[in-house]
């Protein structure tokens, strides 16, 4: 481990590079106080989630964590990032593609001096590698450091997140044309005579039932286009392993629905004290058989749950699919943030138009389906 002192303010701050996995291992409990400290954080940048992508996606050798710590050696600011050099030397956040939401953590409390020592000690970093931070909610903690970057940079758009208003059901309905509403209603209505209900999974069952999860998401798919990473052992082992934490911290719920004691489906959603992700669910073939709307019933759930528990935001996450949008629900682009030095420019360059080529091509897809939608 490397230190460089900073002098951020009138304070005196110790920025270090942490390449040792056992180091990384160790940062736990200081690692969760920052997080705890840092308004903007999402579970993404938890310790539970990022050390367990780690442990099943980390490549040894290319860790690289930015450690910002006060005179009495607590975090103040952290930036969990890897090197990687395909197709070009690159500094990119811990959590690859099955994070929703990429970010460095600062310190409410001292955020200015703390993005201060995180910036310059960035900056020594991109001497050989551009610093490609992506996927960042907007008003994200990267935010501060792109703000204070002194050299080049550049902000691209990145994944499109559908959010909604953390209102019930009753309330998200009126979002809806009259006839749209109906028929909505008359699906919950469908579920009930069903006998479908739903409940919180507690902590000591989280293991178990998401196993159980990941099951019916294999058997839900087996015949339809899917995402092959959810398929694999290494994601269930790191679902498996970063979620039991999660929910027992309150940063996670595991929901389980039943009909009778036959488990049809489960869904997770992540939490923060402002926002609630549904992140990912499986449900058993049954229940298109019994043409029972699925996203009806995972949204009726999670609807509810959010507006009791006093948070603002629902978010569907990444992707703009069709059925996500029955919801009206407001686009959300998160960024792409690209900071580079003289020297390194070049790679920020050569990036940018390969983004902005395939940003483009998005754009026209997004615009076709919305123009099936409505």
């Amino acid at each position: 481990m490397s230190g460089v002192t900073v002098q951020a303010g009138e304070s005196t701050l110790q920025a270090e590079l942490c390449t040792d996995e056992r180091e990384f291992t160790a940062l736990g409990p200081a690692w969760e106080r920052l997080y705890r400290r840092c308004g903007t954080a999402t579970p993404f940048q938890s310790h539970a989630w990022l050390h367990s992508w780690w442990t099943s996606y980390g490549t040894p050798g290319r860790l690289r964590l930015v450690l910002v710590r006060d005179g009495s050696g607590e975090l103040r600011a952290a930036a969990p990032l890897m090197r990687t050099g395909v197709p070009l030397p690159r500094l990119v956040p811990l959590g690859g593609a099955i994070s929703d939401y990429g970010d460095v953590l600062l310190d409410d409390e001292h955020a200015d001096r703390a993005a201060d020592a995180l910036t310059q000690t960035l900056w020594t970093a991109a001497r050989t590698a551009l610093i490609d931070i992506r996927e960042v909610r907007p008003g994200g903690a990267a935010e501060q450091v792109y703000a204070r970057w002194p050299g080049p940079r550049r902000q691209l758009a990145d994944s499109v997140c559908l959010e909604l208003p953390a209102h019930p059901m009753d309330k998200l309905l009126t979002r809806m044309p009259p006839g749209r509403a109906g028929r909505v209603q008359a699906k919950i209505r469908k579920l009930g005579q069903l006998g479908v209900e739903h409940r919180f999974v507690r902590p000591d069952e989280v293991d178990s039932t998401l196993r159980t999860m990941l099951d019916l998401h294999r058997l839900q798919w087996q015949t339809r286009k899917v995402t092959t990473e959810h398929l694999k052992p290494r994601f269930h082992e790191h679902l498996v392993r970063s979620l039991g934490p999660l929910v027992r911290s309150g940063d996670a719920v595991v929901t389980e629905f039943r009909a009778g004691t036959d488990v049809l489906a489960v869904d997770v959603t992540l939490l923060t004290p402002r926002l609630a992700g549904n992140y990912l669910y499986g449900a058993h073939p049954r229940l298109r058989e019994w043409k029972a709307d699925i996203a009806t019933m995972l949204m009726h759930a999670s609807a509810d749950r959010v507006a009791r528990d006093g948070r603002q935001v629902l978010s569907l996450l990444r992707g703009a699919e069709p059925y996500k949008f029955r919801w009206r629900p407001d686009t959300v682009v998160n960024q792409r943030l690209l900071l580079a030095r003289r020297r390194t420019a070049p790679l920020l360059w050569a990036v940018a138009r390969k983004a902005s080529a395939r940003n483009r091509a998005r754009e026209l897809v997004r615009e076709r389906k919305g123009a099936v939608t409505n």
